[in-house]
C-alpha cells in the first residue's frame, strides 16, 4: 500500500502563484493531480510519469501549470501560476501501478487525502 500526503494549499489572490507538494511512501509509475470544487465532478489537471518525466496537462491548466517530480525524494510537485478564481478546488495526489498518463481517476490505485486551494481577492 502506498500512501501519498499532499501538501501547499492555501489561499490566494487572483494572479498569484502556489506550489503543492505530493510525497508519496512507496513505488510507482505515474503521479497524478485532480481537483474537485464544490458541486462538480472531480477532474484531471496534470500527470507525469516518473522515470522519462513525461508530463501530459489539461487544457485549462495547460500553460499555468506544472507538474514536476523529484525522484530521490519521491515527491511530485505542482506549481501554480497565474492562478483564477475558477481553480479554486480541492486538489489531490494520485498514483499508477502502471506507466502510462491517463485522465481517468479510476484508473489511478492510490490518492492523498487533499488539500484546498482557494483563489480570491
Amino acid at each position: 500500500q502506498v500512501q501519498l500526503v499532499e501538501s501547499g494549499g492555501g489561499l490566494v489572490q487572483p494572479g498569484g502563484s502556489l506550489r503543492l507538494s505530493c510525497a508519496a511512501s512507496g513505488r510507482t509509475y505515474a503521479m497524478g493531480w485532480f481537483r474537485q470544487a464544490p458541486g462538480k465532478e472531480r477532474e484531471f489537471v496534470a500527470a507525469i510519469r516518473w522515470g522519462n518525466g513525461r508530463t501530459y496537462y489539461a487544457d485549462s491548466v495547460k500553460g499555468r501549470f506544472t507538474i514536476s517530480r523529484d525522484n530521490p525524494k519521491n515527491t511530485v510537485y505542482l506549481q501554480m501560476n497565474s492562478l483564477k478564481p475558477e481553480d479554486t478546488a480541492v486538489y489531490y495526489c494520485a498514483a499508477r501501478r502502471d506507466y502510462a498518463l491517463v485522465l481517468d481517476a479510476g484508473e489511478y490505485d492510490y490518492w492523498g487525502q487533499g488539500t484546498q486551494v482557494t483563489v480570491s481577492s
